[in-house]
């Protein structure tokens, strides 16, 4: 399914209409296993970055899209497995467990694993703090890591819509990351948070988007809270202002 999607069914098909470039594919190995660590700004990333390449890219997606019943839920279970997502289930708060060892197996396999080091999507086009997961799993698997950017895909499909604005998208593939220099240390949580911070930079320096030091998660939350304060500071004002435009309107009768 995997290459039927991506050679006949729906890849011609996305290179056809967008017409999406691509730079540095010199720089992913023909062969064996290597962490593609990417940015994170639409939903359609997993479809435009495997697409650059003649090689599988793997990546984990939510349980939830292969539990779904029905036909439409068959539908959903054989697109995201014709894609290469593997289910992981975000549960119980052992994700980020489970993506680690889905992500082990898939390496040694001699495979590439795709992984967002931001953990979800920029919702502003900013590049957000990289969780540590990315470089306990090149220790631990004892492969190199390609960082990458990808462009304009948040112009083609913005966050929380289906379809954008016609664009180009691109993606530009980064020098491998060798950091066997670590090797044993993947439970120090400075080295690891180190390798992710020199990741993070090569995304940042590849993609040419402001860095800001803060969670994804976090920061999606701190901008839902100002919207909600905003609008329901906007909504006051306005009840203010008409019941003053009544108070006056009666008194001028």
């Amino acid at each position: 399914m995997y290459w039927i999607l991506k050679f006949v069914a729906l890849g011609p098909l996305l290179k056809l209409i967008f017409r999406p470039w691509a730079e540095g594919i010199e720089n992913v190995p023909e062969e064996g296993p290597a962490i593609l660590a990417s940015n994170h700004l639409s939903y359609s990333d997993w479809l435009f970055m495997p697409l650059a390449l003649p090689r599988k890219v793997t990546f984990v997606g939510k349980a939830e899209y292969f539990s779904e019943r029905g036909i439409k839920g068959w539908f959903k279970r054989s697109f995201f497995a014709g894609v290469g997502t593997v289910p992981i289930d975000r549960s119980g708060g052992r994700a980020s467990e489970g993506a680690l060892l889905t992500g082990l197996g898939i390496l040694r396999k001699g495979e590439l694993f795709g992984i967002y080091p931001e953990g979800t999507r920029s919702h502003d086009g900013n590049l957000y703090r990289g969780k540590t997961g990315v470089a306990r799993l090149a220790l631990e698997a004892k492969v190199p890591v390609i960082p990458i950017a990808v462009i304009n895909t948040d112009v083609v499909a913005p966050p929380g819509k289906m379809l954008g604005k016609f664009a180009r998208p691109g993606v530009r593939f980064g020098k491998p990351l060798d950091f066997s220099r670590y090797a044993g240390m993947e439970s120090d949580r400075y080295v690891l948070r180190s390798i992710t911070d020199e990741i993070m930079y090569e995304i940042m320096r590849l993609s040419g988007r402001e860095y800001v030091d803060t969670y994804a998660s976090r920061a999606k939350e701190e901008a839902k809270r100002s919207a909600l304060e905003a609008k329901r500071a906007a909504k006051e004002s306005g009840t203010d202002s008409g019941g003053s435009g009544r108070s006056a309107s009666r008194k001028a009768s």
